[in-house]
């Protein structure tokens, strides 16, 4: 049995973490490449409590200006994805959500978004993770966390991660991970093209979502 007195430090080192990732320069002060063209804002949730967590890729600008994660179709479509109200999703004592980059790293010469920075994962993720022991299952959403969890494989394509979700699910990780396209509006000829999909894998989802979080 673990003393409330534990719990209360490990609770109080997750929120002084949280609070020094809520006040990163990294990228402003010492980037590695060119800096981020706007002020940060680091956008994640977490609560030591949490079984679920959602790992994606780095805040659009909508979640730039409003300062909280997936509030964008996507956002929408993932709930939907997951079977899920905004109550619960938004609840950091059931469900973490870290991506891959905390700040919107801007846009590329097409007017996409560019890549997670490099320095928010090597500065921050292995303590959130540590902090966050009782996670049971992370859903990868992207490429970016799927390389990042999974190990980088150039060969292997996201389609290929996605369509081997039985295999990632069976490996004997702590969370269990289950890799998952991003839900923006742009994939919907990926969907179109992969209807296993929607008919295999997301009912499956929902099942494994509901578990983590009804689980006392």
């Amino acid at each position: 049995m673990v003393a409330r007195g534990s719990t209360s430090r490990r609770t109080d080192r997750l929120s002084r973490l949280l609070s020094e990732i809520r006040s990163c320069r990294i990228c402003i002060d010492n980037p590695k490449g060119t800096a981020l063209p706007h002020e940060p804002r680091p956008v994640l949730q977490a609560q030591r409590s949490a079984r679920l967590a959602v790992f994606g890729q780095a805040p659009g600008l909508r979640v730039h200006k409003t300062g909280k994660p997936f509030t964008d179709p996507s956002g929408v479509r993932l709930r939907e994805w997951m079977g899920v109200g905004e109550d619960e999703f938004y609840d950091p004592a059931l469900l973490a959500i870290v991506p891959m980059g905390f700040c919107f790293p801007g846009y590329d010469k097409k007017g996409g978004d560019l890549p997670p920075r490099l320095e928010c994962a090597q500065a921050w993720r292995a303590r959130v993770l540590r902090a966050l022991p009782d996670l049971e299952l992370a859903l990868l959403i992207g490429q970016y966390a799927q390389a990042w969890h999974l190990g980088s494989d150039k060969k292997r394509t996201l389609t290929q991660t996605v369509e081997a979700w039985r295999e990632v699910l069976a490996r004997d990780t702590r969370p269990r991970l289950l890799p998952l396209p991003h839900p923006s509006w742009r994939n919907n000829a990926w969907i179109a093209k992969n209807p296993w999909f929607e008919a295999e894998l997301l009912p499956e989802l929902k099942i494994m979502v509901r578990s983590a979080l009804n689980r006392p």
